[in-house]
C-alpha cells in the first residue's frame, strides 16, 4: 500500500508525495506529485496502487494506464523511474517531402536564349546589344549561374567596364542593357530581384565628343567625294540631318516631292513609336543640287536613290575617313552623329525648336541633351554692340528661341546695353548709343517697338534681374526707363496703351514673389 507524505520547497510551499516499498527489492520509493489538492492526491494514490497490483500479476490496468497517459511529462517520468510505467516513445516524424531543386541556369545559356526569343530586334540593335553581352560573359564567364549574380557582383562588373577605358556614357548604356537582360530573368522567375537595379544607367551627354562641322569643312569634304552618290550621302547627313546609313538607304525616288520641295524620310530607329515611322523634311537648297545630279545619272526604272553602296560589306564610316584624309582634314569624333548635331544647331537659329526636332527626328529633351552645341559664333554674337544686340534679340523673339544669357561685356556698357533696349539717338542726332547711365538730357527718341515689352521681359530673365514670370510694377517701370535719357515725364508720355495689365498683375503676387521683385531692383 502507498502512503502520503509532504515536503517543503525552497519557496516555502508544501508539496505532496507518494511513499511505498518496492516488493521486488524492498527499497523505499517516492513519487513527488507537486502542489495538488486533496482530490488529485487521492486519485493519484488510488491509481498508483492499481499500477502496483497490475505489475505484480503481470497485466495491464486500462483505467490506470489511461490516467497515467494524461499526466504531464514531468510526472509521467517520475512513475517511469520507479518502474510503474514504460518510457514514452516519440512518434515517428513524417518524412518531409523532397523539395525539387531549382534548375541552375548558366549565364551563357540564358543570354543565348534571350536573344533567340528577341526576334523583334534589328541587325543594328543586335550589334549594339552584343557589346554588353560580351562584357557580361568576359567578366562572369559562361558557366556562372544566373541565380548567383548578386548586387555586389553587378557593381564590380560596372567598375570593370570603367577600368576597360569606356566612357561614362557607354558604361551607363551597357548597364542599362544588363538591367534589361536580368529583368527578363525576373519575369521568368529565375531570380527574385534584379541585381543591376540599383546601378545608374541614365543616358548622359559626352560634351567632349561634340564637334561642329562648319560649312567650310563640309564644302571641302564634298569636293573630295569620289562620285555623285557620295556627295549626296554627305549632303543628306550634313544639311538634311539624316541618320546614316539606315535613312539614306531607305530613301526612294517616290519620297522626293520636287513640286512642293519636300522629302519623306523613313526611320527604322523610331518606327516602333506610333506615328514616327516617317517624317517630312524640306528639300533644303544645300541638298537639291546634289539630289538632282544623282537623279539625272540614275538608271531608268531605279527605285532607291542610293544604289552603289547598299552592300552589307560596305562601311561608309571607313570611306568617309579616307575622304577626310584626301581633303586634308582631321577626323572629328562621331563622324555622322556630329553632322546631324551640326545641322540641328544651325536650324535652331532660324526656326522654332519643335519644328527643327520634327525635321531631325528627335525630341526636344534629346536635342537639348545630346545635339545642340555652343559655338564660338555664339560668344561673338554676345559681344556685339548694343544696337546689333537689340536687332538680334528682336529676331530671336520672332523665331521663338530664347537666349540663355547675355555677354558680360555687353552688360558692362551701361544699363541701355544691359537691357538690350532699342537704340536711341544722342543729343546731336548721330544715332550713337549712350554708354553710361541716363542723365536726363534731351534728344530725339526712337519709337518703342511692338515687341518691346516681350524683349524687356526676356532680357530681364536672361540676365538674372528677375526669375519670376511676373516682375513687380516698379521693376517694369525701371526697365522701361532705361530706353530714355530724359525725365520720367517723357516715360509717362511714351507708355504703351496696354501698360495697365502689368500693374494689375501685381495684385496676384504672393509675399515671396513680391520680395523677388523688390530685391531685383537695379
Amino acid at each position: 500500500m502507498a502512503g502520503i507524505g509532504t515536503y517543503v520547497g525552497k519557496d516555502g510551499t508544501v508539496y505532496k508525495r507518494l511513499l511505498f516499498t518496492d516488493p521486488h527489492d524492498g527499497r523505499r520509493r517516492t513519487i513527488r506529485l507537486g502542489a495538488v489538492n486533496k482530490e488529485e492526491l487521492a486519485t493519484a494514490k488510488t491509481m498508483a496502487e492499481r499500477l502496483f497490483r497490475a505489475k505484480e500479476i503481470g497485466t495491464l490496468d486500462p483505467l490506470a494506464e489511461s490516467w497515467l497517459q494524461e499526466r504531464p511529462p514531468k510526472i509521467y517520468d517520475r512513475f517511469v523511474r520507479v518502474g510503474l510505467a514504460e518510457p514514452r516513445t516519440a512518434p515517428e516524424a513524417a518524412p518531409e517531402p523532397e523539395q525539387e531543386s531549382e534548375p541552375v541556369v548558366r549565364l551563357g545559356d540564358f543570354l543565348d536564349g534571350y536573344f533567340e526569343d528577341r526576334d523583334d530586334l534589328k541587325a543594328g540593335s543586335l550589334l549594339v546589344y552584343g557589346h554588353s553581352r560580351r562584357n557580361l560573359i568576359e567578366f562572369f564567364g559562361r558557366e556562372k549561374a544566373v541565380q548567383d549574380v548578386n548586387e555586389y557582383d553587378a557593381q564590380q562588373w560596372q567598375r570593370y567596364l570603367k577600368r576597360e577605358g569606356l566612357s561614362p556614357a557607354t558604361v551607363h548604356k551597357r548597364t542599362g542593357h544588363a538591367k534589361m537582360y536580368f529583368d527578363a530573368a525576373v519575369r521568368r522567375r529565375l531570380i527574385a530581384v534584379n541585381p543591376f537595379l540599383g546601378l545608374k544607367s541614365t543616358s548622359i551627354s559626352n560634351v567632349s565628343r561634340q564637334f561642329f562641322v562648319d560649312r567650310e569643312k563640309s564644302s571641302r569634304v564634298i569636293e573630295h567625294c569620289p562620285d555623285a552618290q557620295w556627295r549626296l550621302i554627305f549632303a543628306l547627313s550634313r544639311y538634311g540631318g539624316l541618320r546614316c546609313p539606315s535613312e539614306h538607304l531607305a530613301l526612294t525616288w517616290d519620297d522626293v516631292d520636287w513640286d512642293r520641295g519636300r522629302l519623306t524620310i523613313h526611320s527604322s530607329k523610331t518606327a516602333h513609336h506610333e506615328g514616327k515611322a516617317t517624317r517630312v523634311i524640306p528639300l533644303f537648297p544645300e541638298i537639291e543640287p546634289y539630289l538632282r545630279e544623282v537623279f539625272e545619272r540614275a538608271e531608268p526604272g531605279s527605285t532607291h536613290v542610293i544604289t552603289r553602296y547598299r552592300q552589307s560589306n560596305v562601311n561608309l564610316r571607313t570611306r568617309l575617313l579616307k575622304i577626310l584624309k584626301r581633303a586634308g582634314l582631321e577626323p572629328w569624333p562621331r563622324l555622322f552623329q556630329n553632322l546631324r548635331s551640326s545641322r540641328e544647331t544651325e536650324l535652331c537659329e532660324e526656326h522654332p525648336l519643335h519644328v527643327v526636332c520634327d525635321w531631325i527626328g528627335n525630341s526636344q529633351s534629346i536635342a537639348a541633351r545630346h545635339y545642340l552645341q555652343i559655338r564660338d559664333s555664339d560668344f561673338e554674337r554676345a559681344l556685339q554692340t548694343p544696337a546689333d544686340s537689340a536687332t538680334t534679340v528682336q529676331r530671336t523673339v520672332h523665331s521663338g528661341v530664347v537666349p540663355s544669357r547675355l555677354g558680360a561685356q555687353q552688360r558692362g556698357k551701361g544699363e541701355h546695353a544691359m537691357a538690350g533696349l532699342p537704340a536711341e539717338t544722342g543729343p546731336n542726332g548721330s544715332g550713337q548709343v549712350p554708354t553710361g547711365r541716363p542723365t536726363g538730357g534731351g534728344g530725339i527718341r526712337t519709337p518703342v517697338p511692338r515687341c518691346f515689352k516681350t524683349s524687356v521681359y526676356m532680357l530681364s530673365r536672361s540676365i538674372g534681374i528677375s526669375r519670376h514670370p511676373a516682375p513687380s510694377d516698379r521693376l517694369w517701370d525701371r526697365l522701361f526707363r532705361l530706353s530714355f535719357t530724359s525725365s520720367p515725364r517723357t516715360f509717362d508720355a511714351a507708355k504703351p496703351a496696354d501698360w495697365r495689365p502689368y500693374q494689375t498683375r501685381r495684385r496676384g503676387l504672393t509675399g515671396r514673389e513680391a520680395s523677388l521683385g523688390r530685391h531685383a531692383q537695379l
